[in-house]
């Protein structure tokens, strides 16, 4: 069985090479943050670099720390898009199985690992937004991928089983 806490000799998506170009933009963007500039700065990035991982780890958390959780999905489901692009993994999440995620270790354990933490993060990120069955959706297709829970979707299923399973008692209680 395959381990994704494994990080012998596993190339990580800030690993890879940026133009000096978008690094200055990225750096910029982290000296004005907060500021309409470092989204100008970030957009930017992302327009001349738009599959590059560190760029849209950026844009993504600038949106998640900005409380931008809209904006934040979007770019994680672009993220989705541009790891399992190179993963050869389907193009919707929802149709990924084992054998695409054991395929997708021979290639790169690093952005397997990256690709799940992703699914994760937008599964939360639905959560928050009232999703409730698309994020659900998520990490159910997490933890189904990540039998170990080395990713940790498991805490964040149960949270919600029961926050719903709550829900529904209670309103079976007012009727």
């Amino acid at each position: 069985m395959m381990d994704l806490l494994d990080f012998e000799q596993t190339e990580l998506y800030f690993d890879e090479p940026l133009s000096a170009e978008v690094a200055q933009l990225l750096q910029e963007a982290a000296n004005s943050y907060g500021s309409e500039e470092a989204e100008s700065k970030l957009l930017l990035a992302n327009f001349m670099a738009p599959r590059q991982l560190t760029v849209l780890v950026a844009l993504y958390r600038y949106y998640y720390y900005q409380h931008r959780l809209e904006d934040a999905l979007l770019v994680a489901e672009c993220t989705l898009a541009v790891a399992g692009r190179r993963l050869e993994f389907p193009y919707n999440w929802m149709h990924l199985r084992i054998a695409n995620v054991s395929s997708g270790v021979m290639q790169s354990m690093g952005l397997v690992r990256f690709y799940l933490m992703v699914l994760k993060a937008a599964g939360y990120v639905n959560l928050r937004l009232g999703n409730y069955a698309e994020g659900q959706a998520m990490l159910e297709k997490l933890v189904e991928l990540d039998s170990h829970d080395r990713i940790g979707g498991k805490a964040l299923l149960e949270l919600i089983r029961t926050e719903l399973a709550a829900s529904y008692e209670s309103l079976e209680r007012s009727a």
